[in-house]
């Protein structure tokens, strides 16, 4: 059983992994009272580390009597009954309705088993990469919400990889860290199909698609989709200066250019689900009352906050991809 792990990747001093690696082993249970931890001359070895490094950790652990010492036999554990209050590092890309119901069903399921610090990079590659540099080395573990900032994977790959958790988005650079992420290429071309008869009385698809924010999968599903169903489509930046006109289905991952379009078909006395269709992307309550109801295509953001929790509750490394789904409303 590997008791000490080392991460020559991460900015964490290395006497302080020592620390950690032995904290964490006694709340995992993996360690008890009176069990021998590793020689610091094999541990010097093992990780090309001097020895005052390992005499730096294993004094701070004896200081704080977690373990101690017999002359000529080496360090044990002492006491399984000290303070290891996990401290989660949670980083958000923004803060928004359903993103509300994320954290609170995380908070929800982690009952108070974790102290919880949020965060926010609103896109900000500079914003994301301080906020990882100043607090790698302060928590036990690090949820990251990357989105598609581009030098994101070089800033996670600085923390301890066996404490990061991937939400969200995730992509090749990270698919060997754990993660709770959207799959955008299948989820909205599976929300479309389930659309499909319904968005056959409308002559054109037009995603509106602004490359900030938005990740690229969701693009290339929709793209997919069309192609594969012979749908005439499009893809738009913005919707600033454009015109609707009968016969399209505008899919709006974007709230605020979904106010757009329903203004302009108010006030140009179109009607929604019947002259022009919208399909928006990620439910809130307000979308079900809106008109007659907004079509979304939707993630669960409860379900990803609880098996967020539940992993890193049970020391679970996996990735899973989160349930999606259409939801049919009137503006289809």
């Amino acid at each position: 059983m590997k008791i000490i792990n080392i991460d020559n990747r991460s900015s964490l001093p290395k006497y302080k992994q020592i620390i950690l690696s032995v904290e964490t082993g006694i709340a995992d249970k993996r360690l008890k009272r009176g069990d021998k931890l590793p020689s610091v001359n094999k541990v010097a070895l093992e990780f090309s580390l001097s020895r005052d490094t390992v005499l730096l950790a294993y004094d701070e652990l004896k200081k704080r009597g977690i373990i101690y010492s017999r002359l000529g036999k080496g360090y044990y554990i002492k006491s399984e009954e000290f303070s290891f209050e996990q401290r989660i590092f949670l980083l958000f890309d923004e803060f928004n309705s359903f993103k509300e119901d994320l954290y609170n069903s995380f908070l929800e399921t982690m009952a108070n088993n974790a102290q919880i610090d949020i965060f926010f990079h609103y896109f900000n590659i500079e914003v994301f990469k301080k906020l990882i540099n100043e607090n790698n080395g302060d928590y036990s573990k690090y949820i990251i919400m990357p989105t598609t900032l581009k030098g994101a994977a070089i800033a996670i790959k600085t923390l301890p990889k066996n404490d990061v958790y991937i939400l969200d988005q995730t992509n090749d650079e990270l698919h060997d860290y754990p993660s709770v992420h959207q799959n955008f290429v299948k989820d909205i071309y599976n929300g479309l199909l389930q659309g499909k008869e319904k968005l056959r009385k409308y002559r054109k698809l037009i995603l509106i698609f602004p490359d900030f924010k938005q990740p690229p999968g969701m693009a290339e599903g929709f793209t997919n989709f069309c192609t594969e169903n012979n749908f005439d489509f499009e893809i738009i930046p913005d919707f600033e200066n454009r015109q609707l006109k009968h016969g399209e289905v505008y899919i709006i991952p974007n709230d605020r250019h979904l106010v757009s379009v329903m203004e302009q078909a108010r006030d140009r006395h179109l009607k929604i689900g019947t002259d022009v269709g919208v399909i928006s992307y990620n439910d809130t309550p307000l979308k079900k009352v809106v008109g007659h109801g907004i079509t979304t295509i939707s993630t669960d953001f409860t379900e990803m906050g609880r098996l967020l929790a539940e992993m890193i509750l049970s020391q679970n490394k996996t990735q899973i991809e989160n349930k999606s789904r259409l939801i049919e409303r009137g503006s289809l």
